[in-house]
């Protein structure tokens, strides 16, 4: 989806400052100590915290340290004060598919508050390294434990939300121009289905269903943000109840 939206962005302005993407999935009522829940599998959470986040930055694509960069984010209550900080695999190609047409994105996972500390401690602590260490008779990776703790102690697939929002801000008409789109979608209490697969499941049904109908006309290997167009996918999104709020602010 944020590669969609970010094509809307790259089509409307005339040139582009930044885009910059925060999303994260997390559940509804959170819990200590992490206040988080597994909604994929845990090896894949802890790469995205342990693997270098991918920034584009005017031209240049340069890796930079997860878990870094934390800020400050806000939506309507109650997620009124979140945070977001790097991590990996969230830009997908896009610095690769806009390195010459916006000059900055990156993104960054959305969390409650306190999240990216307590986890980071774990990493510091090592329990993110695979190799083997002596454990009274036997030999650990830290990283299988820790993704057995994880997978043990936090709750699976209870109800969810997924905050997203895209900032940015560029040239249009030789006027600046800032566009932000938020979406927070919910678990679907009629058909028990959460927020995580909605928002991932149906954008790839949406485009698998435009190729179908030959609104996607293009054949072989691309890129969603090459061939999939904006407009007619964020209705598709709608008919689904996943609405895509878009704000237009002319400086």
């Amino acid at each position: 989806m944020a590669s969609v939206i970010t094509r809307d962005i790259v089509e409307e302005m005339d040139s582009v400052d930044y885009v910059k993407l925060r999303v994260g999935g997390l559940p509804l009522n959170p819990k200590p100590p992490l206040n988080y829940q597994i909604v994929f599998s845990p090896y894949g959470l802890i790469n995205e915290y342990v693997e270098d986040a991918i920034v584009l930055d005017h031209g240049e694509i340069i890796e930079k340290q997860s878990m870094t960069e934390l800020e400050t984010i806000k939506f309507s209550k109650p997620f009124d004060e979140m945070e977001a900080f790097l991590t990996s695999g969230g830009c997908s190609t896009l610095p690769y598919t806009y390195r010459s047409k916006i000059d900055y994105l990156d993104y960054k996972t959305i969390r409650y508050p306190g999240h990216c500390s307590k986890f980071k401690t774990l990493l510091d602590l090592g329990f993110a390294d695979e190799t083997k260490v002596p454990v009274g008779d036997i030999q650990v990776v830290p990283r299988e434990l820790l993704a057995s703790l994880l997978l043990e102690k936090l709750p699976i697939n209870e109800k969810d939300v997924v905050l997203i929002k895209v900032l940015s801000r560029g040239l249009k008409n030789g006027k600046n121009l800032s566009l932000e789109y938020t979406v927070i979608d919910y678990y679907d209490e009629k058909n028990g289905i959460t927020a995580m697969m909605r928002t991932t499941a149906y954008p790839i049904s949406i485009t698998a269903q435009m190729i179908e109908r030959n609104m996607i006309k293009e054949r072989g290997v691309f890129c969603s943000e090459e061939i999939v167009p904006p407009k007619p996918f964020f209705e598709e999104l709608k008919k689904r109840n996943i609405i895509i709020n878009r704000r237009i602010e002319y400086e």
